[in-house]
C-alpha cells in the first residue's frame, strides 16, 4: 500500500535517471576482456536538489563556491559505487557520479553526487 507522504514525495519526481556501469565483457574478435558500458536501469523518476554553499577562510582573500548536489530515488534503485549517472530534470541533461553514500528513508534515498569525470 501506498502512503499519502510516498506520493508526495513521488510527485516531486520531475526528473529521468540512468543508471550505467562500467563492465568488462568479452571481446569476441580477440577473445580479450574490454571494459564497456552497461546499462543497469533507465528512466527512472528522481529529483535532482542543488545547493551553493559559500566557504571563507580567515587567511583567504577569496570566496570559494561549492555546490551539493543530492539525487533523490526510490530506494529500490541499486546505484553500485563508481557509477555514472545521467540525469534529465527541466529539459536539462548531466552526468553525474557517485560522490558517497546514500542515506536510506523509507521512501526514498538520497545519494550525494559530483560531476562525471570520467570512468576510473
Amino acid at each position: 500500500m501506498v502512503s499519502a507522504y510516498e506520493k508526495a514525495i513521488k510527485r516531486l519526481w520531475v526528473g529521468r535517471a540512468t543508471i550505467t556501469v562500467l563492465a568488462g565483457e568479452v571481446n569476441s574478435a580477440n577473445g580479450r576482456t574490454e571494459p564497456k558500458e552497461r546499462v543497469l536501469a533507465e528512466n527512472v523518476p528522481c529529483r535532482i536538489s542543488h545547493q551553493t554553499v559559500t566557504t571563507t577562510q580567515p587567511l583567504e582573500g577569496a570566496s570559494q563556491v561549492v555546490q551539493s548536489v543530492v539525487l533523490y530515488i526510490d530506494p529500490s534503485v541499486e546505484i553500485p559505487e563508481g557509477s555514472k549517472i545521467t540525469v534529465t530534470q527541466n529539459k536539462v541533461t548531466k552526468d553525474y557520479g557517485r560522490s558517497g553514500k546514500a542515506a536510506v528513508f523509507t521512501h526514498h534515498k538520497e545519494v550525494p553526487l559530483e560531476l562525471f569525470k570520467g570512468w576510473a
